[in-house]
This record gives structure tokens, C-alpha cells and sequence, in this order.
């Protein structure tokens, strides 16, 4: 499956670009509505007070028109003790008195809409306000989320590549190992075996024949043939599976392999062990016996090395294991492309291996300047678990 990661790079930086314009714009809408808000609040306020204040002299011209009213009711029924000129005076009072009022009043009318207006008009900007909050909001954490978490995609679909790479990887490895093992077989004790029954079938006719001196030094020809095939098929087994880890432990197991390596390899290879060892999971053990094969089977391939460290440190909750050669290294940015090097399937292999044993594993590494893998595998997980 080809994985488009570069196009997917590409849409998530352009959702990026557009959330964040529009975050900023939400922003100055936000900015801006907040403004009004305070703007339509201050007007309230004081359209409130103006309001307060003209039905106050709304009321008190109401009480001084009733007044005047009666006024000009008693002067124009006594023309004894008021003159026209009492009339006339009480008459314009009342006459401006119910001018005025009838002003105030319509001011008054005025405010009340304006006020309710305004309160119309803030309780809606308000609103708007927390939407623009809620909005803007949750743009950030959408903004976050594609920044961070959407921000790994490809680096996912990368992983999900190499891990399908790395199956496929396995698979032939596991198929050239049964080929491998097949071919031992069939060259080494099969062979052995069939000679066995040809050898067998001339002793038959010997001890026929009664040559029976003839027949002593068959049988000791037929028993070191036997142990050659019984040697040969101990070599088989150990490929598989090394007996040793179960009978004697991973130590003395990795001693013994380290040594075989050096021989084999003729590259110089040191083993040492640091804290106090002890016994692990079966499967623990297996797996870290399966890294340091990895590790040094790498080296030996790739590196081309003169001298590799194996170093195993016991922890209370830990292992720390450091293979370490001097050959050519390589660029550690290389490695983390992983699928796009054939080279270092085996190295990511090996972090897949961590990984499962919810461990972690660093690599430095330069050009012609050797590579060393440092692993930490927690033993304190659930035994339970294998």
C-alpha cells in the first residue's frame, strides 16, 4: 500500500494555516463585539439615568399641572379677591405647566424605547460574545489538536509502512531460516542418516558372512558417524531454540554465543556483565537473547566491525543492554526513515522488540565512527505476562 504522507503533510499544514486566519479573525470580531458591548452598556447607563431623572420631573410637573389647575379654577370663580390679571397670570402658568409636561412625556416615552432598545441590543452583542469565547475556544483546542495530534499522522501512517515492511521482512526471514535449516538438515544428519542404513545393511551381510572382526570395526566406524549426526542435529536444535537458556540461564547462554560469534566472525568480541544477576521470565530471557543475536548479527553484516561490546547491567527493576561495535556507522536520521533503508530493518526489528517489552532503545551512531545500541527492558512487569 502506498502511503501518500507528503500530501497528507501538505493538507493538514494548510488546515493549519486556515484555522489559525480564522482564529485570528474570530479574534477581531471577538475584540470588536466586546467594544460594542462596553459602548451599548455606557449608553444604558446613562440613558437609564436620563430616564430615572425625566420620570422623576415627569411626576413632579403632573403634581404642579393638578396645582396650577386648581389655581386657575379658584381665581376665575372669585372676581371679588382676584383680578384679570390673577386670571390671566394663573392661566399661563397652567398653560406652560401642560406644555412641559406634555414635553417630559414624550422624552419619556423616547427613553423608555431607546432603553429598552439598548438592552435589546447589549443582551444580543452579549450573546455574541460568548459564542465568538466559545468559538474561539474551541478553535484553539481544533488548532492544538491538529498541531499535536493530527501533526503525528504521518508519522503513523510511516510506522503502520514499516511495520507492514517489517512483517513482510520477517516472513522472509522466517522462510530463509526454514530454508536454512531444511538445507542443514538434509546436507548434515539426513545424509549422515542414510550412510547409517547403508552401513547397517554391509553389516548385515558381515555378520552373514561371520566376518566378525570385519563387523567391531564397522560398529566403531557406525558410532562416531552417530555422534557426528548427533552433534550435527545439537546444531540444529540450538539455531532454534538454545537449550542452555532454560538448563543454565541467559548468562552463561550469551557467554557461550558471544564466543561462537567470535569465532565464526573472527571479529574480536567482549562480554561483560555489571549488578547482580539473576533469573528472568523464560520468555524475558529469550527475547533479550534474541536482541543481542540481532544486534550482533547486524553488526557483522553491515558494520563490518574489528570489535563489538556486549554489556548487560542488572537493575532492580531493570536491564540495560549495550552492544556497541566500531565499525562504520551510519547517519541516525537514516534510521529514523526506516523503510526507505533496507539496511537497518534489522535495527528496527529490534525497536519493535522493545517496544513490546515496554522498554526503549537509543542508537548513536556516526559515519566511521562504530554505533552503539543502548536498551533498557523493565523486568518488573507482570511475570504473568509472556
Amino acid at each position: 500500500m502506498d502511503f501518500q504522507a507528503d500530501v497528507i503533510d501538505r493538507v493538514i499544514k494548510n488546515a493549519i494555516q486556515v484555522m489559525e486566519k480564522s482564529k485570528y479573525q474570530m479574534f477581531e470580531v471577538l475584540d470588536s463585539a466586546r467594544t460594542e458591548l462596553i459602548n451599548l452598556n455606557q449608553e444604558l447607563q446613562a440613558v437609564l439615568k436620563e430616564t430615572a431623572e425625566t420620570i422623576e420631573k415627569v411626576d413632579q410637573l403632573e403634581m404642579n399641572y393638578r396645582r396650577s389647575r386648581i389655581r386657575l379654577t379658584e381665581v376665575s370663580r372669585d372676581f371679588v379677591r382676584y383680578t384679570e390679571e390673577d386670571i390671566k397670570t394663573a392661566y399661563e402658568k397652567a398653560t406652560q405647566l401642560q406644555l412641559d409636561l406634555m414635553i417630559y412625556r414624550e422624552k419619556e416615552m423616547y427613553l423608555k424605547a431607546r432603553r429598552d432598545d439598548l438592552q435589546k441590543r447589549a443582551k444580543s452583542v452579549e450573546a455574541s460574545v460568548e459564542r465568538a469565547e466559545t468559538i474561539g475556544s474551541q478553535m484553539g483546542v481544533v488548532l492544538e489538536y491538529l498541531s499535536g495530534e493530527l501533526g503525528q499522522v504521518t508519522r503513523i501512517i510511516e510506522s503502520a509502512k514499516n511495520r507492514q515492511l517489517i512483517g513482510l521482512k520477517i516472513i522472509l526471514a522466517q522462510e530463509e531460516e526454514r530454508k536454512r535449516i531444511s538445507r542443514e538438515i538434509h546436507d548434515g544428519p539426513a545424509q549422515l542418516l542414510a550412510h547409517l542404513v547403508l552401513r547397517t545393511e554391509i553389516v548385515e551381510r558381515m555378520i552373514a558372512k561371520q566376518e566378525f572382526k570385519m563387523v567391531q570395526d564397522e560398529i566403531i566406524d557406525l558410532k562416531r558417524q552417530v555422534r557426528s549426526s548427533l552433534e550435527e542435529m545439537r546444531k540444529v536444535i540450538f539455531n532454534l531454540r538454545p537449550m542452555a537458556l532454560d538448563d543454565l540461564g541467559l548468562i552463561p547462554t550469551l557467554r557461550k554465543y558471544v564466543q561462537d560469534f567470535e569465532e565464526k566472525t573472527k571479529i574480536r568480541a567482549i562480554f561483560e556483565t555489571r549488578g547482580k544477576e539473576h533469573r528472568l521470565s523464560s520468555a524475558m530471557e529469550a527475547a533479550i537473547y534474541r536482541l543481542i543475536q540481532e544486534g550482533l548479527t547486524n553488526a557483522a553484516k553491515h558494520a563490518y566491525p574489528t570489535y563489538v561490546l556486549v554489556e548487560i547491567t542488572y537493575q532492580a527493576q531493570l536491564v540495560k543492554i549495550v552492544v556497541q561495535d566500531n565499525g562504520l556507522g551510519f547517519k541516525p536520521e537514516l534510521f529514523e526513515q526506516k523503510g526507505k533503508d533496507h539496511n537497518h530493518f534489522g535495527l528496527i526489528g529490534m525497536r519493535e522488540r522493545v517496544e513490546l517489552l515496554e522498554g526503549r532503545m537509543e542508537i548513536e551512531s556516526a559515519e566511521n565512527e562504530g554505533t552503539k545500541i543502548v536498551i533498557h527492558i523493565p523486568t518488573n512487569v507482570e511475570k504473568g505476562k509472556e
